[in-house]
């Protein structure tokens, strides 16, 4: 069982910080309620599963994978960005950033891998079963406390303050885009 807590506690920690998907989560819940902002960090946890198993498992030769995966996720951000930028205020900005698109959005950052790779090699995974496990659980938990704390604001967001959500939401995804795209770049130079 102590695997299992101490992927508790890495899943949360990999997922809580915000970024894309958190912005995303927050947006989509803050839009469209709890239940589609929970399926949208649904698809993250998804994602940090696979990564996470793929760590337990050893799998870190995944890296050569780094720069396409880092312009595939940069694109698909700056399509979010672009998408968030020309919606309705209050509406869905793109109607796929549910499970889907979290998922290979998540899926396409080649740092989550090394993140997980090196948190695993710290912690070390005794029950590779249990971490996993845990590690979605912990992901999941952090999905459900912003979709559920972003939907009990919903009500309180005007029209004016959408736009400015939408606004500030395209910016900084599209920040976001091209430091994904970037950064597999930056250690050639």
């Amino acid at each position: 069982m102590d695997a299992f807590w101490k992927g508790i506690v890495l899943g949360f920690s990999i997922a809580a910080p915000v970024g894309p998907i958190g912005l995303l989560v927050l947006r989509r819940s803050l839009t469209s309620g709890m239940r589609a902002g929970f399926i949208c960090g649904l698809g993250a946890a998804a994602a940090d599963l696979c990564y996470g198993a793929l760590a337990v498992l050893g799998v870190t030769m995944l890296a050569a994978w780094q720069r396409p995966a880092a312009v595939i996720g940069g694109l698909l951000l700056f399509w979010l960005a672009w998408q968030t930028l020309r919606s309705e205020p209050g509406t869905e900005a793109a109607q796929g950033s549910g499970f889907w698109s979290t998922f290979l959005l998540t899926v396409s950052n080649p740092m989550t891998i090394l993140a997980f790779a090196a948190m695993v090699a710290g912690v070390g995974a005794t029950a590779p079963v249990w971490f996993v496990g845990g590690v979605f659980t912990g992901s999941m938990i952090w999905w459900a406390i912003l979709s559920t704390s972003a939907s009990l604001m919903r009500q309180r967001v005007t029209p004016v303050a959408f736009v400015w959500i939408n606004r500030v939401a395209a910016c900084v995804l599209f920040g976001f885009g091209l430091s994904v795209i970037g950064r597999p770049f930056w250690d050639v130079w």
